[in-house]
C-alpha cells in the first residue's frame, strides 16, 4: 500500500505524551486549529535547527490556509459532481458547484518551504510528492510535471533509496515509486485535456531514461501517440513492449487496436488472436468480438 502524502493524515488523532517533539505539538495545535500556537511554534522551530519535519509541517500549514472554497454558480454543466438548477419545465438552466481558491501569497510560502526541505533533505520523498500532489490541486501542470521529472533523475542518484515521513524508511523502493508516477500520469490523464498530453509525454520519456523496460510507460507513450493519431509511432512503443512482455494481453490489445486504426486488418488480425490466446475472459470475448467484425470486412 502506497503511503498518503502528510496531508491526507494529518487529521487523525495523535496522542499527547511527555517530552513532546516539535513536529508531535505541531499535530496538537492543528488539530485544535490554534493558529497562533502554530505559528509561534514554526518560527521558533525555524530559528533553533529546522528538521525535516520543519518543513512538513510548514508546508501543511502554509498550504491549507491558502485555500478557500467557493460556491459557483455555472450555466455550463461541471466536470466534477455540481447541483442541477432546474426551471418549471424541468429544463436544466444552471449547476451550483464548489472550487478552491489559493490565496497567492500563502501559496509562495508554500513551495519556499517545499524548495527549502527538498534541498536539504533530498531524500525524503514525502516533500517531493507533497510538492506535486500541491501543484495538482492548483492545477499549475508545468510545474507539476518539472517536480515529477526532477524526482525522477533524483531517483537515479539515490537508487531509490527513500525516506518518508519522520525520517522512517520508504519499503517499497524503485516499484513503490514509479507506481506513484504512474498514478501521476493517470492524474493528467484524467483532465481528458489534450493540451496536457505533452506533460504525460515529458514525464514517460523521463522515466525510460533511467526505467528503459518499464511496460506501463511504453503503453503510456502509445496512447498519448494513439490520441494524437500518430499510429506509427504508437505502434514503435507497443511493439517494444511487446518485446519486454510478450504475453501481456493489455499491450497486445493496444497493438491490435492500433493496427485496426490503421487499416491493416492482417495484422490486427494477428494480435487480436494473441489476445484470444493469452488475455482474461473480458479481453477474450471483447476480442472475439472485433476478430468477427474484422472478418467480415
Amino acid at each position: 500500500m502506497k503511503k498518503s502524502f502528510i496531508l491526507f493524515f494529518l487529521f487523525c488523532f495523535f496522542s499527547i505524551v511527555l517530552g513532546q517533539s516539535n513536529y508531535q505539538k505541531f499535530l496538537e495545535f492543528y488539530q485544535k486549529n490554534d493558529t497562533v500556537a502554530i505559528e509561534k511554534l514554526l518560527k521558533d522551530w525555524e530559528n533553533n535547527n529546522p528538521d525535516a519535519e520543519y518543513y512538513v509541517s510548514c508546508v501543511n500549514y502554509f498550504f491549507n490556509k491558502s485555500k478557500k472554497e467557493v460556491i459557483s454558480l455555472d450555466a455550463k454543466m461541471p466536470e466534477k459532481e455540481g447541483f442541477e438548477i432546474k426551471d418549471d419545465k424541468g429544463n436544466s438552466v444552471a449547476y451550483l458547484t464548489s472550487k478552491n481558491l489559493y490565496d497567492e501569497k500563502m501559496l509562495q510560502k508554500t513551495f519556499k518551504c517545499f524548495d527549502e526541505g527538498i534541498s536539504r533533505f533530498p531524500d525524503r520523498l514525502d516533500i517531493r510528492f507533497g510538492k506535486v500532489y500541491s501543484l495538482g490541486q492548483i492545477e499549475d501542470y508545468e510545474n507539476f510535471t518539472k517536480e515529477i521529472i526532477n524526482t525522477i533523475q533524483y531517483s537515479a542518484k539515490n537508487n531509490n533509496n527513500w525516506f518518508w515521513s519522520e525520517n522512517s524508511k520508504y519499503e517499497e523502493g524503485k516499484n513503490g515509486f514509479l507506481s506513484s508516477i504512474q498514478d501521476y500520469n493517470n492524474q493528467i490523464y484524467q483532465t481528458n485535456d489534450d493540451s496536457l498530453l505533452k506533460y504525460m509525454k515529458q514525464i514517460n520519456e523521463e522515466v525510460l531514461k533511467y526505467y528503459p523496460n518499464r511496460v506501463e510507460n511504453l503503453s503510456n507513450l502509445s496512447i498519448v501517440s494513439l490520441i494524437s493519431k500518430n499510429y506509427d509511432e504508437a505502434l514503435a512503443y507497443l511493439l517494444k513492449a511487446e518485446e519486454v512482455s510478450p504475453h501481456d494481453f493489455i499491450v497486445l490489445n493496444n497493438i491490435a487496436y492500433a493496427y485496426k486504426l490503421k487499416n491493416d486488418n492482417t495484422n490486427a488480425l494477428k494480435y487480436y488472436n494473441l489476445v484470444k490466446k493469452y488475455g482474461d475472459e473480458k479481453a477474450k470475448n471483447q476480442a472475439e468480438q472485433e476478430l468477427k467484425k474484422l472478418n467480415q470486412q
